[in-house]
């Protein structure tokens, strides 16, 4: 049996990715037990999911990762979405790099994951190219993420704005509702839909079913984050009832050193 210790650096104000990623990688123990996880957090502050509250906080980003270093994680999955993507297109790649290097100078040598490079990596496993996407965010910043999302090649076709400015209002949210709102979507031309651009707003109750009725892949940024911490750490990206993502047909990305568990879900 082996502990895979996963290091998460967080919104202070976020409840939903320490409550939906242990659900989800306990679920898998019951496919897999000899793989258990522990989790370790470093928080960063931000309660209003504005502009200047979002660069405020990444400002902090360092420090978490040195406080995670301590703890000698596995791998370390960083877990606000918008704050990454309000940078600019590709700014997951210079906020993994940052981390790294933060860990590294601690002798710490855990991969990094971004939810924002992570929704990337499971739109592409899926092999979607088009996409709709429901996010809590005001207009503003959801334009921001619509534009980072179309520059690394894939399209929009249809975005859904809930428009709650307040971060624990966006964890206090019925994910049941992520059951209705996807029907204001034109999914008519996607490959997928993203239930939740964003780990503070909870969808997982609603990601298979959806999938179900939907009847295209329905991923969200928890999901996908959880898929590449599994491949990160070498493992097959498998979790029951968590949507095609993680329905143990999907490829992990190349170089990750997981393969499959068709079948085993």
């Amino acid at each position: 049996m082996t502990d895979h210790h996963i290091g998460l650096i967080v919104p202070s104000s976020n409840l939903t990715m320490e409550t939906e990623l242990p659900r989800m990688l306990n679920a898998r123990e019951s496919i897999a037990p000899d793989d258990r996880f522990v989790f370790h957090t470093s928080r960063m502050r931000m309660k209003h999911v504005t502009p200047d509250e979002l660069r405020n906080m990444n400002a902090q980003t360092e420090r978490a990762a040195l406080e995670l270093a301590d703890a000698r994680p596995d791998v370390v999955a960083t877990a606000c979405l918008v704050a990454i993507m309000a940078q600019g297109p590709g700014h997951h790649c210079v906020a993994e790099a940052d981390i790294t290097s933060a860990l590294r100078a601690e002798g710490a040598g855990a991969p990094v994951v971004s939810s924002a490079g992570a929704l990337l990596s499971g739109v592409e496993a899926l092999g979607a190219r088009r996409v709709a996407i429901i996010t809590p965010y005001m207009k503003e910043l959801t334009a921001k993420v619509v534009d980072y999302i179309e520059d690394a090649g894939i399209e929009v076709v249809d975005a859904l704005s809930l428009e709650v400015p307040d971060n624990l209002a966006v964890a206090r949210l019925d994910p049941a509702d992520l059951r209705e709102h996807w029907r204001r979507l034109n999914l008519g031309r996607a490959d997928a839909l993203v239930l939740s651009a964003c780990v503070q707003m909870p969808s997982l109750a609603s990601i298979q079913p959806v999938e179900d009725e939907a009847g295209l892949p329905v991923l969200s940024a928890a999901t996908s984050t959880a898929f590449r911490i599994l491949t990160e750490l070498g493992l097959p990206p498998v979790v029951p009832g968590a949507g095609s993502l993680l329905g143990g047909q999907v490829s992990s990305p190349a170089g990750s050193g997981a393969g499959t568990m068709a079948g085993r879900s």
